[in-house]
């Protein structure tokens, strides 16, 4: 089963299973559609991503116009974070960041609207998201990780960034065109 536990910003949701652990190791029930819809998030998945990244990697701010992910951590640790981009929200600009590991197996829930990034905390950390749409360039997005407008304070020091991620706008620069592309 899965409790949903406390979050800041409307729609954003962590939720942690029951782990059953033993000297021989764990099990853990990482979906379960009927259980999540009982914690409010009645959302149909299209698509699963997988990703590793090594240590210091910063991934993000990334935005799908339409998708809504469900965020987990099966191996290594993660600050995984969901920026609010919906400019008509009060808690437009807000974020929340959750540590994410193949421990408590917690997961983020991030709805349509909102941006995602994470960084690696441990040598090494894959991430699964399972998505409600399938990816189309078209609709992607993003803003820059260090946007001082958002003010994400990341726990990483000079964090290792992809090409893209080095080059994304500030939030002020295409806030006027929300839902935006780069």
């Amino acid at each position: 089963s899965f409790r949903r536990l406390p979050t800041e910003i409307e729609g954003v949701v962590l939720i942690e299973p029951d782990v059953h652990g033993d000297e021989r190791g764990f099990f853990v029930e990482t979906f379960r559609e009927s259980e999540l819809a009982e914690l409010g998030i009645d959302v149909h998945f299209v698509q699963d991503n997988h990703s590793r990244s090594a240590a210091r990697v910063l991934r993000g701010i990334h935005s799908q116009r339409g998708q809504a992910k469900l965020v987990r951590c099966p191996k290594g640790r993660i600050f995984d974070v969901a920026v609010d981009l919906r400019p008509d929200s009060p808690t437009y600009k807000r974020w929340q960041g959750y540590e994410l590991d193949d421990v408590t197996h917690r997961q983020l829930f991030i709805p349509d609207g909102f941006g995602h990034g994470f960084c690696v905390l441990s040598d090494s950390a894959d991430v699964l998201y399972r998505v409600s749409s399938y990816y189309d360039p078209e609709l992607e997005s993003g803003i820059a990780w260090d946007d001082p407008d958002v003010g994400i304070d990341w726990p990483v020091d000079d964090p290792l960034l992809s090409e893209r991620d080095r080059g994304a706008p500030w939030l002020s620069e295409v806030a006027d065109d929300l839902p935006f592309t780069y």
